[in-house]
């Protein structure tokens, strides 16, 4: 088994992806999988001697690597979830309000709608650092992930 890959982020590109400062010449591929960790991790002390443990890595969000050059990889955030934003559809709505009966009547439409690196989720913007959780320098780890497929963006 080889030894797991950690790098760091290189750039935050956009909303949905990142640049991280490992490529093939470090072993990733296109499809692997990468944890964004907060630098800052989290010690564990002893509750009784305070004695720091150990410390755990948090992470931030997972990406799949679409691109890969000798030095540097691209990854996205592929987590993706179908998102009513049409009516509910049902025959019997309640009388709360006159939007409410509405909305009933009105025919589900959904959406899907992919997870980002922002806190306010639009899909594919430009993105300035300091409005991303995500920052250059953060740690990445690689991740052996078996995703459910319904999940996933189809990588082209």
């Amino acid at each position: 088994m080889s030894e797991t890959i950690r790098s760091k982020v290189a750039r935050v590109l956009n909303s949905r992806e990142i640049v991280i400062a490992a490529g093939s010449e470090h072993g990733v591929k296109a499809g692997m999988y990468f944890d964004v960790l907060d630098p800052k991790g989290e010690d564990i002390r002893d509750p009784d001697t305070l004695e720091v443990l150990g410390s755990i890595d948090r992470p931030k969000v997972r990406v799949v690597v679409t691109k890969v050059q000798e030095r540097l990889a691209v990854a996205s955030t592929f987590k993706k979830a179908k998102i009513n934003v049409g009516g509910s559809g049902e025959a019997w709505p309640s009388l709360n309000s006159l939007g409410a009966l509405s909305r009933s009547l009105m025919p589900p439409k959904y959406v899907t709608k992919y997870e980002t690196l922002k806190t306010n989720e639009k899909t594919w913007e430009d993105l300035k650092e300091s409005e991303s959780y995500v920052k250059t320098g953060d740690p990445v780890i690689e991740v052996q992930q078996e995703v459910d497929p319904s999940e996933v963006e189809e990588i082209s």
